[in-house]
């Protein structure tokens, strides 16, 4: 446990770097936000494009594996939903809490993190973990919301819920490296190079970015964000584990990736969404602060678990 520890704790002291940069006045929010968008829009990309292009298909998608991932975030989600509409909380608001309890920060933290630890095997799983956050329940949380609004669903909730889709440039990337890796070409040494050297900005940038961007975040309404903390932490990943261990035939390394990428702290484009609606920004705040804080842990908890259950030497 102190040895995965120890390997974690770079990529949470890079978190705590860029926060106390940002918290000093040294780094502003401007040049924070400057930088998530060159490392949303261009090393991310890069990294995501790289990885897909080096992946067929068959070793990205399984149906088991989704199955199982889907079953333990809609037992999370449901349970968030349930308490939030016994605390008499709207539909938008149930559906911003359900999101924060099921959706991690794969794409910033996870990426970067858990293919390192977990050995370059792990980048056809955790990209199936992000693209199912990304098409299921960013979808979901919009048709919601806006379905709430409107009183009704209509063609203008799908046309925008396409429109993000396809402007989301992790999903972009994916989709153009899988289409590269189906012509069965590899890809250009150049280019490779290219999208090698811009994707090794990922890691670094990522993680400064995140704690950048929670500089700004208060940790008002603590109750209810340790709940959904909880909720991310430890609920989402022991019912992730449940149905990939217990229900479906998901291979073990596969799940203990999903598993892993399962207990990530509460992501940042839950508060772009519930800042944009205007639905409790304050709650998914204090959820993203208390769960990255606690992730410092937990996340290293998992990780021993799971290594130790698929015989991965983390880092190794």
């Amino acid at each position: 446990m102190i040895e995965i520890f120890l390997k974690t704790l770079p990529f949470f002291a890079l978190i705590g770097l860029g926060y106390q940069a940002c918290r000093s006045g040294f780094f502003t929010a401007e040049a924070a936000a400057y930088l998530t968008k060159f490392v949303f829009y261009f090393a991310l990309s890069a990294m995501l494009f790289r990885f897909a292009a080096n992946l067929s298909l068959s070793e990205i998608f399984n149906w088991w594996f989704v199955a199982a991932y889907l079953w333990g975030c809609f037992v999370v989600y449901a349970i968030a939903t349930a308490v939030a509409f016994l605390r008499r909380r709207s539909i938008e608001e149930a559906a911003v809490e359900a999101q924060c309890a099921v959706i991690g920060n794969t794409g910033f933290l996870g990426v970067p993190m858990l293919i390192v630890l977990m050995g370059e095997a792990a980048a056809g799983p955790v990209l199936m973990v992000l693209s199912l956050d990304l098409i299921v329940f960013s979808s979901i949380i919009v048709i919601l919301i806006t379905g709430s609004r409107d009183g009704r669903m209509s063609m203008g909730i799908l046309k925008t819920v396409g429109m993000g889709l396809v402007k989301n440039p992790m999903i972009v990337s994916m989709v153009l490296g899988l289409a590269w890796s189906s012509t069965g070409w590899a890809v250009p040494g150049p280019v490779n190079e290219f999208l090698a050297i811009l994707g090794a900005a990922a890691t670094p940038g990522a993680l400064f970015a995140i704690g950048a961007s929670l500089a700004g975040k208060s940790a008002e309404r603590v109750q209810v964000a340790g709940w959904l903390s909880f909720c991310k932490l430890v609920l989402h990943p022991l019912a992730v584990a449940f149905a990939a261990l217990l229900l479906f035939p998901v291979p073990v390394f596969d799940a203990a990736v999903m598993i892993a990428a399962a207990s990530l702290p509460v992501a940042g484009n839950v508060y772009i969404l519930a800042q944009h609606y205007g639905v409790a920004p304050q709650r998914v705040s204090a959820s993203i602060l208390i769960s990255t804080a606690l992730s410092i842990v937990t996340v290293s908890v998992v990780i021993a678990w799971v290594s130790d259950m698929a015989g991965i030497v983390p880092g190794g």
